[in-house]
């Protein structure tokens, strides 16, 4: 089966799409986990300051 070349434009532009797409998401996958990352970092450390500061 041979594809027209307007058939193959609009092959690539959809698969340019699709790549595009994926990309975004796994961009926004690794955002929220280093952010996640951060915030439990920091209540941790703001754990063991109040810890260490109720200590005799």
């Amino acid at each position: 089966m041979r594809l027209t070349p307007e058939e193959m434009r609009a092959r690539k532009r959809r698969n340019i799409w699709i790549a595009s797409a994926l990309v975004a998401f796994i961009v926004l996958v690794f955002a929220t986990t280093v952010l996640r990352l951060q915030q439990n970092q920091a209540a941790e450390r703001a754990l063991e300051r109040a810890v260490a500061t109720s200590q005799p």
